[in-house]
């Protein structure tokens, strides 16, 4: 009998369990497929086949209305606490075992998902390129020639190559939308505090957030469905009321001429055949972005690099971590507290200048990356080849927006090119309804 292979989405991979597909079955098919793929930069860490049997045997009763996620392999980056598997933040030196998992992984377990294991990552979550990793880097689904993205870069080839229906990132600057952008999938970003941050391995706590990959907007919301809701043991919990995707906006916002940044043709005529099967069915409205983009180069450009340094910059000696990730931290030394100060304030006011635009859109839609290098371009410039990919996405956590990524019309080449939606905070749920139309009309 020839082994199951992953179902595309969560519907159908209940339907298959109603139709007499076991876990087991499919978690042995899925251990095969990864053999297969002979890729081992995705996971840092896989159970012992003991302890998925153990997790099997756990499950509740199959009842997916009580259990949404009931049988779902689930992915999750190796800077998020999993009860039982090392996090190491792909730093060897860092490696610790967890006392329990993190409350965004133990609300996935409750609702019946499967930890099949520990992905792959810029270390520290440090970089939106998935290649500064002490580790084999994941191989892009797509083009393995070119970047997988990151940081979260293990965690989208999982699902990517059928190995994860759904799988946890993290993004403070990009890291949960890049890699989705450049393996063709859908990528949620929440409000900030919407999900706790609880058992993460902090990058800039004040900003990070766990995101979920998937292969649908459905999917993807049914995991943040799940994992979303107030912590009172997290400082940095700020619940949302979450709705449910009901009708999708109307007016969207794009970046004017002078605010397109696309390298090469074959991205530009993936944005303009996007925008041709878009326009039917909402309006749109140029925008000028002038203080975004400025407010995106406050992450990496001035003091707010510093909060990196501050919150796991002491973790370990520097001279364990990788040289891009000593080099970026080593940055922080130039700043003072004046400075931090000063870019606090500077940042009050471009969040002022930005309230005009929002008067004119429901949502801003823009490319989830400007650029696709391949790994020999990353190779001769590390840094800014990383910088570019945060064009649009670098600005999002720090002007408290949230943000949804999509794929989108395919280059002419073949390969993948995303769209993000972004909204005011706790938009979340209209964003999920304009994503899963407008992946309707580009399909």
């Amino acid at each position: 009998m020839t082994a199951p292979s992953l179902p595309t989405g969560i519907a159908a991979l209940h339907a298959a369990y109603a139709a007499g597909l076991t876990p087991s079955a499919l978690l042995q098919a899925l251990s095969a497929r990864h053999d297969a793929l002979a890729d081992p930069g995705i996971f840092l860490h896989r159970p012992a086949p003991a302890d998925l049997d153990a997790a099997v045997a756990a499950l509740p009763e199959f009842d997916p209305a009580r259990y949404p996620l009931w049988g779902v392999p689930v992915a999750v980056k190796d800077n998020i606490d999993v009860a039982g598997m090392p996090t190491t933040a792909a730093c060897p030196d860092f490696a610790h075992l967890p006392a329990g998992s993190a409350p965004a992984v133990a609300r996935l377990v409750a609702a019946g998902a499967l930890v099949i294991g520990k992905t792959n990552l810029d270390q520290f979550a440090t970089g939106l390129v998935g290649t500064r990793t002490p580790h084999p880097i994941p191989r892009n689904a797509c083009a393995p020639d070119r970047v997988p993205g990151g940081s979260s870069s293990g965690s989208a080839v999982a699902v990517a190559q059928g190995l994860a229906l759904l799988a946890l990132g993290t993004d403070t600057a990009g890291s949960g939308r890049v890699p989705a952008a450049l393996n063709g999938l859908v990528g949620l970003k929440p409000s900030v505090g919407a999900i706790t941050s609880r058992g993460v391995v902090p990058a800039c706590p004040s900003l990070d957030c766990i995101s979920v990959f998937a292969n649908s907007v459905a999917d993807a919301w049914a995991g943040f469905a799940v994992m979303a809701g107030a912590d009172d043991r997290d400082p940095w919990s700020r619940p949302i009321t979450l709705g449910t995707p009901g009708a999708p906006l109307t007016r969207l916002g794009i970046p004017r001429a002078a605010d397109l940044h696309l390298d090469g043709a074959e991205q530009r005529a993936a944005w303009d055949a996007s925008l041709a099967r878009i326009a039917p069915h909402v309006t749109i409205d140029e925008i000028d972005l002038t203080p975004f983009l400025e407010t995106a180069r406050l992450l990496y450009e001035g003091a707010f690099v510093a909060e990196r340094d501050a919150a796991f910059g002491h973790l370990v000696p520097r001279d364990a971590m990788h040289p891009v990730t000593q080099r970026i931290l080593a940055g922080a030394a130039r700043f003072t507290a004046t400075d931090a100060f000063a870019g606090l304030h500077r940042l009050a006011a471009l969040r002022l200048a930005t309230l005009p635009a929002w008067a004119r859109m429901e949502a801003l839609l823009v490319p989830t990356a400007p650029n696709f290098p391949t790994l020999a371009e990353l190779e001769a410039d590390p840094i800014g080849s990383n910088a570019r990919l945060g064009t649009y996405t670098n600005f999002v956590n720090l002007l408290d927006l949230a943000a949804l990524a999509v794929p989108a019309m395919r280059r002419p080449d073949g390969l993948p090119f995303g769209i993000t939606l972004i909204g005011p905070r706790a938009s979340d749920a209209a964003l999920a309804a304009t994503g899963a139309q407008l992946m309707q009309v580009m399909a």
